[in-house]
C-alpha cells in the first residue's frame, strides 16, 4: 500500500499520518508500515518513527499490538449496559436491578439537606466518611492503611485509577468475558486488554500468571458476582491469586465489587497486607439505583493522593447533598432491611428460572448477582436471534468476550423481574430456540 507519507520530524511525520486518516486513506485496523521499513524509506533514524507513533498514540489515532503490529485505532462503539432503545421485544438482557427493589428516597431527601458546602472544604462528607470506613474495611487485609476516595460511580473510579497509573497503550488485565463498561473505559482510556479467563472460581491462576508475563501494569478484577457470568471468587482461589500476586507488588490491582450489600456470597479479596498498589470500589447503584452515581473506593495512600488531584474541591468532587443522602439512606434500618429483602429476591428469581429453563431441557446454574450465564449447545447469536421471533430480547454471549475464540455459547439474561407466568413462557422459548438453531435439548432422568 502506497501511504504517501512525509516528513523528517516526528511531529510533520505524526501530521502526515493523521491527515491519511482523517481523509480515509487509512481504515480502522489497517497495518501501518513497521518502525524499520518507514525509517528506511523516509530516510530517517528509527527513533524518530517511533516518536511518531508515540505520539499517535497518546492521542489514541492508532494503537500498538505488539506483534500484531501498529494499527490505526477502531472508534466504533461498543455494546453498553441498559435497554435497547427502541425495541418493541421485551428486554430480558438489560442487567438492570429491579425498580421495584430500589429504596424510596423521598424521607432521606427531607432530611438530609444542611448548610451549603463552599470550595476549600473536603470532598468526603463526615458522616458517610465514618460509615464508609467500617463498610470497606470489611473483608479487606490492609484496613490500616486505608485512605479513602468518593467518586461518581464505579466506572468513573476505575476510569481514573487507571488514568493515574497508565498511559495509552499498558496493557491492563481484564477478566474474560467481561463486563462492558470495563471494556469500554480500558478501549476509551487507549490501553490495551490482556483477557483473563473466568471460571466458576473467578479469575484464573494460570490466566493471571500469563497477563503479568505479558507485561499488565494494573489489574481489574470482580471478586463476586462477577458480570456476566454469575461467578464469585472462592477462598481457595483467591489465595492462589494472592500468592501470585505477591512476587509483583507494584502492580496495580483494582477490585470492583459492584453487588456488595447485595451479594449472596462472601467477599474474598486479592490484595493481601504487602501489597503496595491496590484499590477497593463500592458503588452504591445496585442497590440503592444506577442515577445515585456515588462510589466509595478505599486504596493505599499514594494512589488516593493521586486520586485526589484529580478531584480538586471545584472542579470535579462529588455533591454533598448526594453523599448526605447516600448515608441518610445506608444508616437507616428499614431501607437496610430492605437491600437484604432486595438481595434474597435476586437470587430466589434467579435459582427458580434456573430450574424452570432446566426442566425445559437446557441445563444451567445460578450464580450471584442480577445476570444469569446460559450455557448453549449452539451459537448464542443462533438462539438469540430465535429468541426475537418469539417477542424477547436477549444478549448473546459475544458482546463479552475479549479473547475472540470462535462464536460464544453463552447467554446472558436479566429475568428476576419477570413473573412466573413470563418466566415459565420465556424458559419454553430458549428451549423452542435451541432447537431451531439446531442444538439438542438434555432429558432430565425422572427417578
Amino acid at each position: 500500500m502506497d501511504l504517501d507519507i512525509s516528513g523528517r520530524s516526528a511531529s510533520e511525520i505524526a501530521d502526515s499520518l493523521r491527515a491519511r486518516i482523517e481523509r480515509g486513506d487509512l481504515h480502522p485496523g489497517d497495518v501501518l508500515p513497521p518502525v524499520r521499513s518507514l525509517a528506511d524509506e523516509l530516510g530517517v533514524n528509527r527513533n524518530t518513527i517511533v516518536a511518531a507513533y508515540r505520539q499517535l498514540t497518546q492521542a489514541g489515532v492508532i494503537v500498538t499490538r505488539g506483534r500484531g503490529g501498529t494499527r490505526v485505532a477502531d472508534l466504533s462503539p461498543v455494546a453498553q449496559e441498559g435497554f435497547a432503545a427502541g425495541s418493541v421485544l421485551r428486554d430480558v438482557g438489560t442487567g438492570n436491578p429491579d425498580p421495584e427493589l430500589i429504596p424510596d428516597l423521598s424521607g432521606a431527601l427531607a432530611a438530609m439537606a444542611g448548610r451549603p458546602v463552599l470550595y476549600g472544604e473536603p470532598v468526603i462528607d463526615p458522616g458517610l466518611e465514618r460509615w464508609a470506613l467500617e463498610w470497606m474495611r470489611d473483608g479487606l487485609a490492609p484496613a490500616a492503611d486505608m485512605r479513602l476516595t468518593v467518586t461518581s460511580g464505579a466506572a468513573d473510579a476505575v476510569e481514573r485509577l487507571l488514568a493515574q497509573a497508565l498511559t495509552r497503550d499498558d496493557a491492563v488485565a481484564l477478566e474474560d468475558p467481561c463486563f462492558l463498561t470495563s471494556i469500554h473505559t480500558v478501549r476509551i482510556g487507549g490501553y490495551r486488554p490482556v483477557p483473563v479467563p473466568v471460571d466458576d472460581e473467578g479469575m484464573t491462576v494460570e490466566g493471571l500468571q500469563s497477563a503479568i508475563e505479558q507485561g499488565v501494569r494494573a489489574v481489574v478484577h470482580t471478586p463476586r458476582a462477577q458480570n456476566p457470568t454469575g461467578a464469585s471468587l472462592s477462598a481457595r482461589r483467591a489465595e492462589e491469586l494472592r500468592a501470585v500476586l505477591r512476587e509483583h507488588p507494584y502492580l496495580l490491582v483494582i477490585e470492583d465489587d459492584h453487588f456488595s450489600l447485595l451479594s449472596r456470597q462472601p467477599f474474598h479479596s486479592l490484595i493481601s497486607r504487602g501489597h503496595r498498589r491496590w484499590a477497593l470500589v463500592r458503588s452504591v447503584s445496585k442497590f440503592l439505583g444506577p442515577d445515585m452515581c456515588l462510589a466509595v473506593t478505599a486504596s493505599d495512600p499514594e494512589t488516593a493522593e493521586r486520586l485526589a488531584i484529580r478531584l480538586t474541591p471545584g472542579t470535579t468532587w462529588v455533591s454533598h447533598l448526594l453523599q448526605r443522602l447516600t448515608h441518610a439512606l445506608v444508616t437507616d434500618a428499614a431501607t437496610m432491611a430492605a437491600i437484604e429483602r432486595a438481595g434474597a429476591h435476586y437470587a430466589a428469581r434467579n435459582a427458580a428460572f434456573v430450574e424452570r429453563l432446566t426442566n425445559e431441557g437446557v441445563p444451567a446454574g445460578a450464580g450471584d448477582g442480577l445476570n444469569l450465564w446460559i450455557p448453549l449447545p449452539v451459537p448464542a447469536r443462533d438462539v438469540s436471534e430465535q429468541l426475537m421471533r418469539r417477542g424477547w430480547l436477549a444478549r448473546a454471549g459475544d458482546d463479552f468476550a475479549l479473547a475472540g475464540a470462535g462464536p460464544s455459547r453463552r447467554l446472558r439474561l436479566t429475568v428476576h423481574d419477570l413473573d412466573d407466568a413470563d418466566a415459565e413462557r420465556l424458559a419454553v422459548d430458549v428451549a423452542a430456540a435451541v432447537r431451531a438453531a439446531g442444538g439438542r435439548l438434555v432429558t432430565r432422568e425422572v427417578a
